[in-house]
């Protein structure tokens, strides 16, 4: 091997290490530390507003709205939900309304290290991200963490931000409607109405205040609230 390519191959190597060790020292950062901003909030056009609260301050209605309209089997999986996967791709490739099979995991590991929108790049950092979460911070972190960084509305972020602009008052205390409605509008937060919803939006949000019960007797949050 000349000069060159060994350059080449140290190079990469040390990019390499230099990410995994920088990427790992950040998920157990953020393990213990509220995160302070991601890379959407600086992104993000409009004035930011952020409450971090810890999920002992968050009403478990929308902990279950959340797995009843993002994440069913939440506590089930290790991050990757195979089924919701292949069932979204078989629906998106006959058209319509377009589903994305990611979990809350996923999610939570794409909103807090990297950035908005598609590509395989950006999926396979997601997947790294997601693994390590899974392994490093467990489910109750995970969902506490999503709570707090996913944008609830335009330059709207968290849990308590949101129910501050849509309902004036603390996320401790969400009814079954107020937390589905806010649930529901997570996937889209810019376009999807949270206060008066209308059309399939309203009937979407109606069933997941339905299911908001069924979650909770299922156990279907007990990794959250052992």
């Amino acid at each position: 091997m000349n000069a060159v390519p060994r350059f080449l191959a140290r190079t990469i190597a040390k990019i390499i290490l230099w990410f995994v060790g920088i990427s790992l020292a950040l998920v157990i950062l953020f393990k213990f530390v509220p995160v302070p901003i991601t890379a959407t909030m600086v992104m993000d056009e409009n004035p930011v507003t952020k409450d971090w609260e810890a999920i002992e301050n968050i009403d478990p209605n929308l902990v279950y709205a959340a797995i009843a309209a993002e994440d069913a089997k939440f506590c089930e999986h290790w991050g990757f939900d195979t089924e919701a996967i292949e069932q979204a791709a078989r629906e998106n490739a006959q058209g319509g309304r377009i589903r994305g099979g990611s979990t809350i995991s996923q999610q939570t590991a794409k909103n807090v290290f990297l950035w908005q929108g598609g590509g395989y790049v950006r999926k396979a950092f997601e997947a790294w991200f997601t693994f390590w979460i899974e392994a490093v911070w467990g489910k109750e972190r995970i969902m506490e963490v999503y709570l707090n960084v996913a944008e609830t509305g335009i330059g709207t972020y968290g849990a308590e931000a949101g129910a501050q602009r849509y309902f004036g008052h603390s996320a401790a205390r969400l009814s079954p409607d107020e937390a589905s409605r806010m649930a529901v509008a997570l996937p889209s937060p810019k376009t999807r109405s949270v206060k008066n919803p209308g059309g399939w939006l309203a009937r979407h949000g109606n069933r997941i205040e339905r299911a908001i019960g069924d979650v909770k007797l299922g156990g279907r949050a007990s990794c959250v609230y052992e």
